[in-house]
């Protein structure tokens, strides 16, 4: 299993726009037709990897306690599907439904929006605020598989309680650390 870490974006970085399929509504949606009223959390992510298994039961727990307070989540898949068909559409959807996404999971057939947010590995995760400019950049905790870290996700929801709150978040951010984005 490849240990690469995220490229870390530069803060304040507006949110590039996106339109994918939606693989559990069978849509197309924009970044303008699902950010939040507070923020936005788009986590690059895909079925089989690991180190995204390990962590998808935290993520769906988040995002279920942070919806209510106006924060929107989505999930990309932007892995090439030919050499890897275990993250094709069809199984996304499949995917979303046994881990009870409370989330849209896009495919990025193009892999331009991954190349648009310079993300590198999956987990991998970007915060914005309310005027879609990137606040946190990261991992979602230091649990890793096989590490004895329990998940938490304490990294990702500091980041989020900060910005419900009003507070400036920690610039010291760590790069989350997971498999490489599988590239064409």
């Amino acid at each position: 299993m490849a240990r690469t870490p995220s490229n870390m974006l530069a803060l304040g970085t507006l949110a590039p726009n996106f339109n994918l399929l939606n693989t559990t509504t069978n849509t197309f949606i924009s970044l303008d037709n699902c950010k939040g009223e507070k923020g936005t959390v788009i986590a690059f992510i895909c079925n089989h990897c690991p180190f995204v298994i390990h962590i998808n039961k935290e993520l769906v727990k988040i995002a279920n306690n942070y919806k209510s307070k106006g924060f929107s989540f989505i999930a990309i898949s932007s892995n090439d599907v030919v050499n890897y068909p275990q993250d094709a559409p069809e199984l996304m959807t499949k995917v979303a439904i046994e881990n009870n996404y409370s989330f849209p999971y896009l495919f990025d057939e193009t892999q331009e929006v991954a190349k648009a947010y310079d993300a590198a590995c999956t987990p991998d995760f970007y915060v914005f605020n309310s005027d879609l400019k990137l606040v946190y950049r990261g991992q979602l905790d230091d649990s890793r598989p096989g590490n004895g870290i329990p998940v938490t996700g304490n990294d990702l929801r500091n980041a989020l309680d900060a910005i419900e709150l009003g507070k400036s978040i920690d610039k010291n951010q760590k790069p989350s650390i997971g498999c490489n984005i599988k590239w064409k």
